[in-house]
């Protein structure tokens, strides 16, 4: 017995889904299209007076305009020192070739890393424990081609009118269905809506025709930190590989100019080049001879020690299994190509860890330690590479368990999701396991590094209403199986 008092793990085939929350698609907002009351009659009725009434109002409108513009919630080090693998990332949301779960916090910072792909469409609402909200997204190429108008309407405001492009459509017919839940954890599931389809264009045609609110966002958030949209654009494209991967290889310097035109048109001030750049006539700006580039010195003020970076964002309690390893452990791990054996059951790993003596603990319900950190490692590798681990009750309520896996790579250290995190099943036929949201199973879940548990139990006990709503409510559920064996014991074959 390890640690968290794991028995034992299953493989079978994994089932789960995953949800999405709404992002906005505006890049940009507009000023205040309000209009300002006549200035009422003075005594005197000095035409200076009425000039100066009109200077304030402008002003005010100016102020108001600026409350109302968002602030970036980006800025140039995400684009220098940007989620792990977030190219890989991006390919996996923009193909979405089967089901992806994330927890909320994990959609809230990819999904602006392609929402320049995805539109939505239309929310179709809860569910009726106002638990589930449901969003329909559609490839932006889907929409109709629209031609400009040969000549648009001036604005009310006077403010010259946007000009318009040829905008690309009716090429693409790829929906998804996008499920957050928002229970005892918050997760988002992402899945292709009706038939299997594939985009008819890839990721950089999408990145060629529209910009990232990622992108934008970070040229905005520079030029409101007074450079100048040339000197963002130059130290934003110096590092072209961490752009790509952003999906800004097609940045150009009018969208630095764009996504900040609103904020210009506010404020007058002079705008300067980055420290360590300056304007050199005829090459516009360019480094200054000595000067490391912007993105090195965000680097080396964020890394102090190298060889921590590698860990950097990952829970301490995070277990590393050498790649070197791991080789020795494939031919015992299951093979996804075959979920089940000839005779129809998962493969099963049991796992166990016992002292010199054979003893598994000092005593019967006696939580001891007994595996040492390589150990340990190698047991959450084998349980990344199984759908389930199970336990007894009498494990559950010595040990009070984690069952998640903790070793580098997987959902909440490091990896997406719950992406190979085992479900818990815990078999307790007296249903003698009393679960509260203290308990260490479902602390888990709440802080996105585990799954809900599966309870096993026997019928014939009359369950609280309030236990089965609180597992459900964290991802779990109650499973009772009738197949006893001759000891009246339930049957392995149905368990499994």
């Amino acid at each position: 017995m390890d640690e968290d008092g794991a028995i034992g793990n299953v493989d079978a085939t994994p089932g789960d889904t995953l949800t999405a929350a709404p992002v906005d698609d505006s890049l940009t907002t507009a000023a205040d299209d309000t209009t300002t009351p006549a200035a009422e009659a003075t005594v005197d009725g000095s035409p200076h007076q009425d000039e100066q009434t009109e200077q304030d109002a402008t002003q005010a409108d100016a102020q108001d305009s600026t409350a109302q513009m968002p602030v970036p919630t980006r800025n140039i080090r995400d684009l220098f020192i940007p989620p792990r693998n977030i190219a890989a990332i991006r390919q996996r949301l923009f193909d979405v070739a089967e089901k992806i779960e994330l927890r909320k916090e994990e959609f809230d910072l990819y999904w602006p890393y392609v929402d320049n792909v995805w539109v939505r469409q239309h929310r179709a609402g809860s569910d009726k424990t106002g638990l589930c909200k449901t969003d329909y997204y559609a490839c932006r190429l889907q929409r109709p081609t629209y031609t400009p108008k040969a000549v648009d309407k001036p604005r009310t405001d006077g403010t010259p009118t946007r000009k318009k492009q040829i905008r690309e459509g009716g090429k693409c017919h790829m929906k998804l269905k996008v499920v957050r839940y928002e229970g005892g954890y918050h997760s988002v599931t992402i899945n292709q809506l009706g038939d299997k389809t594939q985009h008819l264009h890839d990721l950089d045609h999408m990145d060629k025709i529209k910009r990232t609110t990622v992108l934008m966002e970070i040229a905005r958030s520079e030029v409101m930190r007074g450079y100048m949209p040339a000197s963002v654009y130059t130290v934003m494209s110096e590092d072209e590989p961490r752009l790509a991967a952003s999906g800004g290889r097609h940045l150009n310097r009018n969208d630095v100019r764009n996504a900040s035109q609103v904020w210009r048109q506010q404020h007058k001030d002079p705008l300067r080049v980055h420290e360590g750049y300056k304007y050199d006539h005829g090459n516009g700006i360019v480094r200054e001879n000595g000067a490391l580039p912007l993105v090195q010195r965000v680097i080396n003020a964020e890394v102090v020690d190298p060889t921590l970076a590698y860990y950097a964002g990952l829970p301490p309690n995070t277990l590393r299994f050498p790649e070197e390893l791991r080789p020795f452990l494939e031919p015992y791990l299951p093979r996804h190509d075959m979920a089940f054996t000839d005779d129809g059951l998962p493969h099963v790993t049991l796992t166990y860890a016992t002292s010199l003596d054979s003893s598994l603990s000092l005593a019967p319900g006696i939580q001891t330690v007994l595996s040492g950190p390589h150990s340990k490692a190698m047991t959450h590798y084998l349980r990344s590479k199984h759908d389930a681990i199970i336990v007894g009750v009498r494990t559950a309520l010595a040990d009070d368990p984690a069952l998640n896996c903790r070793v580098e790579g997987v959902g909440g250290y490091g990896g997406l999701g719950w992406e190979g995190q085992p479900r818990p099943v815990i078999i307790d036929p007296g249903a003698r396991w009393l679960l509260t949201p203290q308990t260490r199973v479902i602390r888990t879940v709440s802080e996105g590094k585990g799954k809900g548990p599966w309870i096993i139990i026997a019928p014939g006990f009359a369950m609280d209403p309030n236990r089965i709503e609180m597992l459900k409510y964290y991802g779990g559920k109650y499973l009772g199986l009738t197949d006893f064996d001759k000891r009246w014991r339930l049957r392995w074959e149905a368990i499994l």
